[in-house]
């Protein structure tokens, strides 16, 4: 039966829960304060790695905290004001990094992140952008044996989990990609993996084609929940309340506050990642690049070359950090000697992260016509499609084509 459905956020993982609602035959509405695809979703790496299963939170990741906050080109910040009030999240941190529960978290996510091109293609085939999603795999590099040995336990997750790949040396690496340095020694080209040249373009299309089909798209801040006994019966926003028949919140960082007002406990940390983009570097690349130490992507677009990644602490509303832009173009100079830095952008978002590193896809525990799709971290471009595939399915109180227990809302 079709539905007057609400879904609060317009990033990729919130259009794509919309698009899929509509071919369900449902009335859909998107609502949030800016255009489809500016927030977070404008400033990623736009990689579509379904061989993306080793979570964050794995042993050892602890131990080398210390020397990554040291460093000051490490891949990780931390606003020290800021760690009090991540205690809780940091203490789930450390439970999900214990070996049984990697397991299970890869496993999920290796699930959920298979699906990827096949539940893309339907909404970037309605969208007329076919040119959008590139294959060509991608590459991990190592600038020693030592530092490649000591990633081998995040191979073996994905090789268990069925991830193709092959192990390469130097030489290999840069015939692959003669614009990298020959500090690179060892590297991983893994096989079935791709991009998408331009995430802000690849979100406003799906949200164009939404709206060509009947869909509609309010641009409005909300700023509370009306909740009657039997769930929300109204967004409260800065032009007024909009009726809510069923709920669906993908509102990104913004998400926890949302789920706080319908009585779920989350925990969920806004985790900084910033960008510097090339237009025009002067070299070129067939495929993106990972760096396994730096913790960051070089990945060829529409705009230029544009450089990924990193993480910083710092909660919600403190302004970005100057240095981690620099951060990353230091990287890039090291990386690609050639690289041509004169016009050059630079740009910060909040992804929305959970301790275990794996998404809230989820019907509410307390109210019917709630349903919940946010917390994908660094993967939200790579699962925002099979994310809305499986609220569709979650809405249709039909079974998933995965279990859905891990993703549940109230397992924190």
């Amino acid at each position: 039966m079709a539905r007057d459905i609400t879904v609060l956020g317009a990033g990729i993982v919130g259009i794509c829960c919309a698009a899929y609602l509509q071919r369900e035959g449902h009335r859909v509405t998107v609502v949030d304060r800016g255009e489809p695809g500016r927030g977070t979703s404008f400033g990623n790496a736009g990689i579509l790695s379904p061989g993306s299963c080793v979570p964050m939170a794995v042993p050892g990741v602890i131990s080398k905290l210390p020397g990554w906050l040291l460093d000051p080109l490490g891949p990780v910040a931390v606003r020290f004001g800021h760690l009090p009030s991540m205690l809780p999240w940091f203490l789930h941190f450390r439970k999900a990094s214990r070996m049984k529960n990697v397991q299970a978290n890869a496993d999920a996510l290796r699930r959920l992140l298979s699906q990827t091109f096949d539940a893309y293609a339907p909404l970037v085939k309605a969208a007329n952008i076919p040119e959008i999603v590139q294959r060509p795999g991608y590459l991990v590099v190592y600038e020693t044996d030592a530092e490649f040995r000591a990633d081998s336990l995040a191979w073996r997750l994905r090789r268990d989990r069925g991830v193709e790949f092959d192990v390469l040396d130097g030489a290999g690496l840069r015939k692959l990609e003669p614009a990298l340095a020959p500090i690179y020694q060892r590297g991983v080209y893994l096989l079935d993996q791709g991009y998408v040249t331009s995430p802000l373009r690849l979100t406003q299309s799906i949200a164009a084609q939404f709206e060509r089909d009947g869909g509609r798209i309010e641009r409005r801040e909300v700023r509370e929940i009306e909740v009657g006994p039997h769930g929300p019966t109204a967004l409260l926003t800065d032009a007024g309340a909009m009726p809510v028949e069923t709920l669906v919140v993908a509102a990104g960082v913004h998400s926890k506050r949302f789920a706080s007002r319908l009585g779920e406990r989350v925990l969920l940390e806004a985790e900084r990642g910033y960008h510097v983009q090339f237009e025009a570097p002067g070299i070129s690349l067939a495929r993106p690049i990972n760096s396994a130490n730096g913790k960051f992507f070089a990945t060829p677009m529409e705009a230029g070359l544009r450089v990924a990644g990193t993480t910083e602490f710092a909660g919600l509303d403190r302004p970005s950090n100057p240095r981690r832009p620099k951060v990353l173009l230091e990287h890039a100079k090291r990386m690609f000697p050639d690289l041509k830095t004169e016009v050059m952008s630079e740009w910060m978002g909040q992804r929305p992260s959970t301790p275990d590193y794996l998404p809230v896809v989820s019907g509410s525990t307390r109210y019917r016509n709630v349903f919940y799709a946010f917390g994908h971290g660094h993967l939200g471009v790579v699962s925002g499609a099979p994310t809305g595939r499986l609220i569709a399915d979650l809405v249709a109180q039909r079974p998933a084509a995965i279990d859905m227990q891990p993703y549940r809302v109230d397992r924190f």
